[in-house]
């Protein structure tokens, strides 16, 4: 999606120039850059709670060691960038899954295309942002899977792009637990994501029989 322009000088990791193309905000942000491009604008993501840490980090965890075990693709996090289309905004999801029949996309700095799943962890700054701009961006885009987790509501949404390009909410079953159609057989237990700690890497791989 990133084309050849002519750009302007850009210096990695200085205070953003104003409005600059995707190709200048690429060669700007560097490894440490939190932010989001969108329709020519940076815009810099607050820094999380210790919660919002923490549930990422569970939800990385996890999801490198089934898709490690299964050999299905690569598990990327925040700040990695992806822009699913070329009219698109290019942002920057908490966690984002790509299989390996499509890590093609993958770019030296950007994701360039849909992920296959992303992951979004809701901050009381991002809630409308993740549910409104991201939700039908990322559906435009192709984004197959969207879990919204809201940890302040012990709220989870998981969202399944239907053929007709439209997402659905999917709901758990009796049980609490939510089954992945990407990742196929990936089950999660939603109370896990709300437990105080959490609940130990060990025993949810065991669960799911990977040890």
């Amino acid at each position: 999606m990133a084309q050849d322009v002519k750009t302007k000088s850009i210096t990695p990791g200085a205070p953003p120039p104003g409005r600059m193309t995707y190709e200048e905000f690429l060669a700007w942000a560097d490894e440490d850059t939190w932010a989001e491009w969108v329709d020519g604008e940076v815009i810099v993501m607050r820094p999380v709670s210790k919660l919002h840490q923490q549930l990422g980090l569970f939800l990385l965890l996890l999801l490198q060691h089934f898709v490690e075990a299964h050999q299905l693709g690569t598990v990327l996090y925040e700040p990695f960038q992806m822009k699913t289309g070329p009219e698109l905004p290019g942002r920057s999801p908490d966690i984002i899954f790509v299989l390996r029949e499509h890590l093609d996309r993958l770019k030296e700095n950007y994701l360039d295309g849909p992920a296959d799943l992303v992951v979004e962890i809701i901050s009381p700054e991002s809630r409308a942002r993740d549910r409104g701009e991201k939700f039908y961006e990322y559906e435009q885009g192709g984004v197959r899977e969207y879990w919204l987790i809201d940890p302040d509501r012990k709220q989870a949404e998981f969202y399944q792009r239907g053929e007709d390009g439209i997402y659905r909410l999917v709901p758990v079953d009796e049980e609490g637990i939510y089954r992945s159609a990407v990742l196929e057989g990936l089950w999660l237990k939603v109370a896990w994501l709300w437990q105080d700690p959490l609940p130990p890497l060990m025993s949810v791989i065991k669960e799911w029989g990977l040890v």
